[in-house]
């Protein structure tokens, strides 16, 4: 059972998002709250697998909840699925750097939202990565230190050359295909730069790679 925060401070949606999962015999709501600082109360008390996020709320807007949810350096990081009327690449980009596994539109059909929590629950991202790539790009020059180097990032010559690839947006099997070596390989790479850089998910490996200047 997945277990789902919903974080919204307008009364219909956040009843009408309750009523869509609980109706999945997977999906469970235990928790919903009007504001960012509720969100991260009730995780801390409640902590569920998903939290369902506003962008634009009172008290704590949901990027700053995002962050403290799942930012850097936050001990037991929860997963963020970023929930908007707002279709603006900063909201997107912000929610992303705030440490957000997915970003959808509340326009988007039910179904869309109940894959997007399952998506997020286990672990993976729910944007493409070619997406992000252009996201984080776009914004690059904003996130990326002064004097920031390659150098500093603790991956070998190989590790490096995967990660490059992902934060160009190719997936596993184009990866496979350009270095050459077995699809089983690259997801051996692929999960040991993760697990090297505390990093969750392929998006946050974008976000890491154009922060710290691997990409242009």
């Amino acid at each position: 059972m997945i277990r789902v925060l919903v974080c919204d401070d307008q009364a219909l949606i956040r009843t009408g998002f309750a009523t869509i999962i609980d109706a999945q015999p997977d999906l469970e709501v235990v928790g919903e709250c009007a504001d960012g600082r509720a969100a991260v109360d009730l995780a801390g008390q409640l902590s569920p697998d998903v939290v369902v996020m506003d962008v634009r709320m009172p008290v704590l807007d949901g990027i700053e909840a995002t962050r403290l949810l799942a930012g850097t350096g936050v001990a037991h990081p929860a997963k963020v699925l970023v929930v908007t009327t707002f279709n603006l690449d900063e909201y997107v980009y912000e929610a992303l750097r705030a440490g957000a596994s997915g970003f959808l539109l509340k326009d988007a059909p039910p179904a869309q939202l109940l894959h997007g929590i399952r998506t997020v629950a286990s672990g993976a991202a729910l944007l493409a990565p070619e997406v992000t790539r252009q996201l984080v790009g776009r914004y690059a020059e904003r996130i990326r230190p002064a004097g920031g180097a390659p150098d500093d990032v603790p991956l070998t010559a190989r590790e490096l050359e995967v990660l490059r690839l992902i934060a160009e947006g190719l997936s596993n099997g184009e990866i496979a295909a350009a270095l050459v070596i077995s699809h089983e390989t690259v997801k051996t790479y692929v999960s040991r730069i993760l697990t090297k850089l505390d990093l969750r998910d392929r998006v946050q490996a974008v976000v890491y790679a154009f922060r710290h200047g691997l990409v242009a």
